[in-house]
């Protein structure tokens, strides 16, 4: 089944046959439960569903409704049509190809030209089409001739192509907050095309429910039909005329376990690693761990979580402990070789590393202040007596001339200019105080001025160390 995203009651007989979800479904947008932040008086999807804004050239001719699976994106487009008046067609990005859209977008002009019908283009999951699928598109929505929604879990800015997103309204659907999907519940079990009052719910059952869709309205509305089934079973109606009553027990046992909200593919899954690597960054390994489990209950890729923690060794750690980043390659090896469920203890192993290690983001500054410079065009020329020099021609130029071999000099550092004179006395690298990183502060501050020509050699014949003031300087 599509996405049905259900909010509602609607007042039209339905086929009991059919879903609790998509009985519910409602017909109107003022049936519509929830998502009042883009549903107000003015808002494009309510000024779309008005039928004076058949063609209206300010009401707009492409939205992109983004949000978790349940909070009413199939639901809302198809209201938007009805309600308006337009025809309603729908494609699946899974399953539809370019061919698909353009006949569709053939068919729609056709009949705005010869019936002066407009027409509600639905494309569920619209980030799973390829680039070219979306650019099939841009003529119709420019020229009008259909009215595109798209569906999408996945953030518009990186799912959907800059053209098409920038001819579009984004519209962000959230989920549903307890209290409405508590509504939500309580009318379905009332309504005549829901439960028909046939089956009671005690209200911690109803809480229940509740947690458990995690804020999905689909999700809620079909743990309540299968509790209802678990208390209408031949069973239940022999004991007696009482009408059935769902607990939390019932419950519990028609969901073997309260699943994780947590899409793979939508922002669920952004929004848990950004948890992740902000908790380790943050040095709370409890937080870590937390949403460590919440991926691998989820059953996100162990390879993707090794590699994030990788990074995080590098951009969060650093040279304050430089053997982290050993420990969590050494992880991600492990992590591919193993395999799960027991790569979760190595995954584990990585985290708590990394949120207890000492931190430093030096080195991510770093590069980050050296690619601002090279992108504003601050590069200059390499210094000759750094460059190569392995023909005579080159050495005619002067390439090579003057270079100080460094481990010719006390501790391994010449007084020599490395950066190209525009960039002279630039400085990207500041280490803090926090681990080793300490020891490689007050490493620089003797080797920067020699480098620079500030100050004589460190003592005569001294040397350069890594935390004294003697010793070797690698």
């Amino acid at each position: 089944m599509s996405e049905q995203d259900l909010f509602g009651a609607a007042d039209a007989p339905e086929d009991m046959t059919r879903p609790l979800a998509v009985r519910m479904r409602p017909q109107t947008i003022d049936e519509v439960v929830g998502q009042d932040h883009v549903l107000g008086q003015g808002s494009p999807l309510r000024r779309l569903a008005n039928p004076a804004s058949k063609g209206s050239l300010t009401a707009p001719s492409s939205i992109i409704l983004f949000g978790p699976p349940g909070v009413g994106k199939t639901t809302l487009a198809t209201i938007v049509a009805k309600q308006s008046g337009r025809e309603f067609e729908e494609l699946s990005a899974v399953t539809s190809g370019v061919k698909d859209v353009r006949d569709v977008l053939n068919r729609a002009h056709e009949r705005l030209v010869t019936q002066g019908k407009e027409t509600v283009l639905f494309i569920d999951e619209v980030h799973r089409f390829s680039k070219s699928q979306q650019d099939a598109l841009l003529p119709a929505v420019e020229n009008r001739d259909v009215t595109f929604i798209g569906a999408t879990t996945e953030n518009p800015s990186f799912s959907v192509i800059k053209p098409l997103l920038s001819r579009s309204v984004v519209v962000k659907l959230e989920s549903l907050e307890p209290e409405q999907l508590h509504e939500l519940v309580t009318r379905a079990l009332e309504s005549p095309n829901g439960l028909k009052g046939e089956v009671k719910a005690n209200d911690k059952a109803i809480d229940e429910i509740v947690r458990m869709a995690s804020g999905d309205a689909r999700k809620s509305l079909t743990i309540l039909e299968a509790a209802a089934g678990a208390v209408t079973g031949d069973k239940a109606r022999r004991k007696g005329a009482r009408k059935p009553i769902i607990t939390p027990d019932v419950v519990s046992t028609v969901m073997d376990t309260a699943t994780v909200r947590y899409d793979k593919d939508g922002d669920d899954h952004y929004d848990v690693i950004s948890a992740f690597i902000k908790s380790m960054r943050g040095s709370d390994p409890d937080a870590a761990i937390h949403y460590l489990a919440r991926m691998i209950r989820a059953g996100e890729d162990p390879r993707f979580i090794a590699r994030r923690i990788m990074i995080a060794a590098s951009e969060d750690v650093g040279i304050a402990a430089p053997q982290i980043l050993q420990v969590t390659v050494a992880a991600a090896q492990a992590v591919a070789l193993i395999g799960m469920p027991e790569a979760r203890i190595i995954l584990a192993e990585a985290t708590i590393a990394v949120a207890t290690a000492p931190k430093s983001n030096a080195s991510y500054n770093a590069i980050n202040s050296a690619l601002a410079d090279v992108d504003a065009g601050h590069i200059g020329a390499v210094p000759l007596h750094l460059r190569n020099a392995p023909t005579k021609l080159m050495k005619e130029w002067g390439n090579h001339e003057g270079y100080r071999y460094a481990h010719d000099w006390p501790g391994a550092v010449a007084p020599q200019q490395y950066m190209p004179d525009e960039l002279v006395g630039r400085e990207y690298y500041h280490p803090n105080d926090r681990g080793y990183e300490r020891e490689v502060s007050a490493r620089l501050a003797r080797i920067r001025p020699i480098l620079h020509g500030e100050s004589g050699m460190a003592g005569n014949g001294g040397t350069v160390g890594n935390g004294g003031t003697t010793g070797e300087a690698g």
